[in-house]
Formats: C-alpha cells, structure tokens, sequence
C-alpha cells in the first residue's frame, strides 16, 4: 500500500528514541521531511544525521515542550524551513507517575500543555495542507486504571478527550486528528528496561498480563502512528487506536 506521505511535512516531538524515533524513521522511510525535538542536543544531532540517509529533508533542535515560547517558535521555524507542515505528532511525556503536586504539574505542562502548544503553532499551516494530520500519543493508562493510575493516566486519557473534541471542530477544515494508545513497549534505555532492572517484581506483573507473552517494539507503535497520519487513512478522524497486543481487557465501542 502506498501510504502517499512522499513529500508531505512531518513534525514530531520527542523523536530521539523510543516510540518517537521510530516514527520519525517510519515517516523518513516513506519519503516524507521530519521534524524532530528533545531535550539533549547530542541525541538531536545523532538523531537528524540517522533520518537524513533516507534522501529526505531532516531537521531538529533541543526543544522541552514544556517550554512555550521555545515549542512555538520552534514549530514556527520548521515550518517556514519546510515551506509548510502537513502533520504534526505530539509524542512527549513527562513520564509522572508520583502523587505529588509536582508530577500533577509535570504531567499537565509536558503531556497535556505540550501537545496544545505544538498543535495551536502548527495550526496555521496545518489549514492551508491539502493532507493535515495530527496523532496525538497517549496510553493504555488512559483508557484503565493500573499502576500508573494519577497524573500520568489522567492525561493521558484527557488527550483522547483533546483529540476527538479537535477532530470534531477541524472536520470542515479537512483535518484529521486521531488519537494512539501504546501498550507496554520495551526498548533500550526505554522505561521498561529501567523497571526491569530496579523494580523486578513489577516487571513480571506487567509481563504476566500479556497473553502475548512480550511487551510491544517501538516500530509497532510507529507503524499505526504514520498510518492514522498518512493520505491512506483518509476517512479516519476521532479515533483512539489502541496498539497493545490484547493486554488491556476493555471492549472500546
């Protein structure tokens, strides 16, 4: 299937590892411009150098989305670099799980505040795309309560809320805007390879409620990612897609 991302602009944040990464790498592979940001500029400058030998135009910066101005003027660049930007995925998350008020704070700023940030930014060149998209990243921990019930969860279930609100309002204007629910996904340096060396036990749990019996790949998330974000989903708005190998056990209607 030809997914008709070559040549269309994509603006990722958080794209040095993980699920980010792979889709900025997804998205380069498909012949599509990437945009990506983090908080270490090293990680930035490796990342770009790795997407640029797809024959695509890459650019990034250090960026923490929880910073407005930076993430505004941030997208502001790309996009005048770019010429335009026809998709913008919001990825970042303050990874809170603490009760305190100083995770609640987090959660909102990086997760919540990060992703309307980027996307009022982007939203001006957005509306003059003929292809406009945004996924918005959240989590199983959104849909049900498990261990990260708290600020973490609340978010992430109030971005599934932001998405199909935004798909509602921007249907007329011809853009998209859908919602990707990971489940567990493991990979080097990735939360889970740190519970899995300092919190064993949970680690197992969490391993036990998979009847795959494995955690998902960064590049399984990706792939629905640019797919919910590509011309070929073009009928797909206001969705919530959950990538989570049968571990969440609600029927989503």
């Amino acid at each position: 299937m030809d997914l008709g991302l070559r040549g269309k602009r994509a603006l990722i944040t958080g794209g040095t590892k993980g699920i980010g990464r792979a889709v900025a790498e997804q998205f380069a592979g498909e012949g599509a411009d990437v945009a990506i940001c983090a908080r270490n500029a090293a990680d930035v400058t490796e990342a770009v150098r790795a997407l640029a030998q797809h024959g695509v135009r890459t650019t990034g910066r250090a960026v923490d989305v929880a910073d407005g101005k930076a993430l505004g003027a941030w997208v502001h660049d790309v996009a005048t670099e770019f010429g335009g930007l026809d998709i913008v995925v919001s990825n970042v998350s303050a990874l809170a799980i603490g009760q305190d008020e100083a995770s609640w704070r987090a959660e909102f700023e990086t997760d919540m505040m990060g992703t309307v940030r980027a996307v009022d930014a982007a939203m001006p060149w957005l509306e003059r795309s003929d292809a406009a998209s945004i996924v918005v990243i959240s989590s199983v921990s959104g849909r049900e309560v498990d261990f990260a019930a708290g600020p973490y969860g609340v978010f992430k279930a109030a971005l599934i809320h932001y998405a199909k609100g935004l798909s509602f309002q921007l249907a007329s204007k011809g853009i998209r805007v859908n919602a990707l629910s990971p489940g567990n996904t493991y990979f080097p340096g990735g939360v889970w390879e740190k519970i899995e060396q300092g919190n064993p036990e949970l680690y197992r749990q969490a391993m036990a409620l998979n009847p795959t019996g494995r955690m998902g790949r960064p590049e399984e998330m990706a792939r629905a990612v640019v797919f919910l974000a590509s011309p070929a989903a073009s009928f797909i708005t206001g969705t919530n897609l959950v990538v989570d190998g049968a571990l969440t056990r609600g029927v989503q209607f």
